[in-house]
């Protein structure tokens, strides 16, 4: 996030960099600042302090982290509660497709009390009916650049996908329903964050609140689906 900026200089990077969103968006504060990479070239200390620095000078409310891995994120935890920070959110990538942050992740985040909220939970719309069939033209995975590559919609994984509709639509929902209620199941994911084009999108996704339970089965089946 900082690159090779140091000391009272990374502060100096940061601050100027929230002073600009902050006069785009015609606001004194933000809510939650993020650091949302992990940077090797600097030290965590130093990273920490300057976002406890952020919030003691009033440009925000709270700080969150995103993408740090369980040690990383257990060291962030620690300098930031000898701050007098305490870190209050974790953003990591989650889905059906990608559930990394289930091997360690989640226990550091439960131990701490440190809330989290999962993005990606459609993995970039594989886990809808968008590809189910192929690629569309006028997709983000037909395109040479961006976060969801060609190679990504396989035939191993859309044969998933295709078994999953499967289990979504005996529980009377549609893929990407199914796909946010498993990512808030048991209650140790805060929120999900929903990326849509579409006002029909967003009311699809709000659809996945009339139905959060899972019967044990449906969770065996979904992890035997998801192991294939």
């Amino acid at each position: 996030m900082a690159g090779a900026v140091r000391g009272v200089g990374l502060q100096k990077y940061l601050v100027a960099s929230l002073d600009q969103s902050l006069k785009r968006m015609g606001l004194d504060y933000v809510d939650i600042f993020y650091s949302h990479r992990f940077d090797p070239e600097t030290p965590l200390e130093e990273t920490m302090m300057a976002l406890d620095g952020i919030v003691r000078q009033g440009k925000a409310l709270y700080i969150g982290i995103s993408s740090y891995d369980p040690e990383q994120t257990r060291q962030a935890i620690s300098i930031l509660k000898e701050l007098g920070t305490p870190l209050a959110i974790h953003q990591p990538s989650y889905s059906m497709l990608n559930r990394w942050i289930e091997d360690g992740l989640q226990d550091v985040l439960d131990e701490h009390g440190v809330g989290s909220i999962a993005f990606c939970p459609l993995q970039q719309g594989l886990l809808t009916n968008k590809y189910i069939q192929g690629i569309p033209s006028d997709s983000r995975a037909a395109k040479p650049s961006g976060a969801l590559r060609e190679s990504d919609v396989n035939e191993r994984t859309l044969a998933k996908v295709r078994k999953l509709r499967e289990v979504a639509e005996s529980r009377g929902q549609s893929i990407a329903q199914l796909a946010l209620a498993w990512v808030l199941r048991g209650g140790r994911v805060t929120s999900a964050l929903i990326g849509a084009s579409r006002v029909s999108q967003i009311e699809e996704n709000l659809g996945a609140l009339n139905n959060l339970s899972f019967s044990a089965e449906e969770l065996a089946k979904i992890d035997e689906i998801l192991s294939e």
